[in-house]
C-alpha cells in the first residue's frame, strides 16, 4: 500500500490489560507487539462473541504456538474456511466464473484442489517447481534485479527504502517468474493492490469489505482476467522459459489432463496475491531490525553465513501477515481450559505464536544463534503451508547478500513516521534510510 493509506490510521492507546486488547481496530497495528504478551499470558484462547460465520456462533483467537501448530497440521479436524466456500460455490446453480465477486483463484480451486490430496498434488506438481523448492532456479535472475535496484541508489545519502527497493523487487521478480513483460509491472502492481484490499481495508478478523469496497476492488481488478487469458493463449502456442508457459504445457497427474485457461488464470491470481506485498513487508521489517540494533549490520557484513538465521528470526519477530481466520472446528474442542464449540471460527494469530515464550527462549530477542529458527509459523505449516515460501526466502536472502556486499553503511534517515498500513499485514508505509555505497 502507498503512503496515501496514512489517512486511514487512527491513534489508539497501548494495551495494558486484556480489556485493552483489540487486534482489529483502526490503529491497532501500532501496538500488536504490546498486545501479544498480554494475550499469551491472560487469554491465549480469546473468545469473540457473535463473530463466527453467523451471529449465533463465536470466533476464537488462538495465540499459543502449540495450539496453532496443532490446528494447521490437521485440515480434516480443523476445516479450512475455503473448503466450505468451495462447497457452497459448487452447489450453486450459477457457474462460478459468472458469479459476482468470485475471484479466479477460487474458481480454479474448484477443479484443481478441492481436497487436501489434490492440494498436495497441486503444490508438488504445479507451484513447487517455480516458487517452492524449485525457486533456486531464479537465483541469478533475482540477483540481477537486486543489483539493478542498488545501482539506482545514491552513492551516499537518503532514500525511501520502501519505494526504492522493498516494493519494486518482488514485483519485478514475480513478473519475470510468470513471464510478464517489464513494462506491464505498474499495471500488475495495481492489480496486486486490488487483490489484497480485504487484508488492508477489510473490517474485523474476517477482513470483510462492504459492498462499496467490493465494487471498488473488482473495478480495480477489471482487465486482469483478460490480460492473463491473452497471455495464456499466446504461451500455449509459443511457450517460453516461465511459469505460465510451463502451466500451459504440463499435464496434472491426478486429473490426467492439461490445465484449462481458467485454471491457469486462478494459479496466476494466487501467485500475484501472495508474491508481492508479503515479501515487500519482510524486507521493510528486516531493514528496521538491522537499524534498531547497533552492530547488526557490521556483524552480518562480516559473516554473511548468519543471514539465513537472521532472515528466519526476522520472519518470526515481524510476520508479514500477522494472522488470519482460516479454520473451522469440525467438532467440539478444548484448547487449554477453554471449550470451543463445533463450527467456531479460529483466528490463527501466527505473529503471537512466533513470540510465545513457551516455544522460544528470549522470544522477543533476535538471536543469530537460535537453533531451528525456521520453525516459526509466518508461512503457516502443515499441508497448506504457503506455496511461495521458497521464492520469498530466496528473494530476502539474495537481497541482503547483495545489500551487505555493496553498502558500507546503513542506518535510519532523518525523518521516519514508523506508521503502518491498516489491516492484518505488517506493512510500513514509509522508511527513510541513510546509506553509503562502497566505492
Amino acid at each position: 500500500m502507498t503512503t496515501s493509506a496514512l489517512s486511514e490510521i487512527a491513534a489508539v492507546g497501548c494495551p495494558h490489560s486484556i480489556d485493552d486488547v483489540d487486534l482489529f481496530g483502526e490503529g491497532a497495528q501500532e501496538h500488536w507487539y504490546d498486545a501479544y504478551p498480554i494475550l499469551l499470558r491472560d487469554a491465549p484462547v480469546c473468545r469473540l462473541p457473535g463473530e463466527g460465520l453467523s451471529p449465533q456462533s463465536d470466533a476464537f483467537i488462538l495465540s499459543r504456538y502449540e495450539d496453532i501448530n496443532r490446528v494447521v497440521k490437521d485440515p480434516v479436524r480443523f476445516t479450512p474456511i475455503t473448503t466450505l466456500m468451495l462447497e457452497q460455490i459448487a452447489a450453486a446453480e450459477t457457474p462460478p466464473e459468472e458469479m459476482d465477486y468470485i475471484n479466479m483463484m477460487m474458481v480454479s480451486m474448484l477443479t484443481l484442489r478441492p481436497t487436501i490430496e489434490l492440494w498436495r498434488a497441486h503444490r508438488k506438481e504445479l507451484t513447487d517447481p517455480w516458487v517452492g523448492p524449485g525457486a533456486e532456479r531464479h537465483r541469478e535472475m533475482i540477483t540481477q534485479q537486486v543489483d539493478h535496484l542498488i545501482d539506482l541508489f545514491p552513492d551516499e545519502g537518503e532514500l525511501n527504502f520502501v519505494q526504492a527497493f522493498a516494493r519494486p523487487l518482488p514485483q519485478q521478480v514475480m513478473a519475470r517468474v510468470l513471464g510478464f513483460p517489464a513494462e506491464d509491472i505498474p499495471q500488475l502492481a495495481e492489480w496486486g493492490e486490488a487483490q489484497v484490499m480485504p487484508f488492508v481495508y477489510g473490517k474485523g478478523h474476517l477482513n470483510h469489505l462492504d459492498q462499496q469496497q467490493l465494487q471498488a476492488q473488482f473495478a480495480q481488478l477489471d482487465g486482469f482476467k483478460e490480460y492473463v487469458q491473452d497471455t495464456v493463449k499466446r504461451k500455449r502456442t509459443r511457450p517460453g522459459e516461465d511459469m505460465i508457459s510451463f502451466l500451459t504445457q504440463v499435464s496434472f497427474t491426478p486429473l490426467d489432463r492439461k490445465l484449462t485457461d481458467l485454471e491457469i488464470n486462478g494459479i496466476v491470481y494466487a501467485m500475484v496475491l501472495g508474491g508481492l506485498e508479503t515479501t515487500q513487508y519482510a524486507l521493510e521489517q528486516q531493514a528496521q531490525l538491522i537499524c534498531d540494533r547497533p552492530g547488526m549490520f557490521a556483524a552480518l557484513k562480516a559473516d554473511p553465513s548468519l543471514l539465513r538465521t537472521f532472515i528466519e528470526e526476522s520472519l518470526r519477530l515481524r510476520a508479514p501477515t500477522q494472522g488470519l481466520s482460516t479454520r473451522l472446528t469440525s467438532q467440539d474442542e478444548i484448547f487449554g481450559d477453554v471449550e470451543v464449540p463445533r463450527g467456531s471460527v479460529l483466528h490463527l494469530r501466527w505473529a503471537a505464536a512466533n513470540v510465545d515464550p513457551a516455544e522460544f527462549d528470549d522470544s522477543m530477542d533476535l538471536k543469530l544463534d537460535r537453533k531451528a529458527a525456521s520453525r516459526h509459523l509466518s508461512f503457516s505449516a502443515g499441508p497448506r503451508v504457503c506455496p511461495g515460501a521458497g521464492i520469498s526466502r530466496l528473494e530476502q536472502q539474495v537481497a541482503w547478500t547483495r545489500l551487505l556486499a555493496r553498502l558500507d553503511s546503513l542506518s535510519y534517515g532523518a525523518e521516519n513516521p514508523f506508521a503502518h498500513q491498516p489491516g492484518i499485514m505488517l506493512g510500513t508505509l514509509e522508511l527513510n534510510l541513510s546509506l553509503r555505497k562502497i566505492a
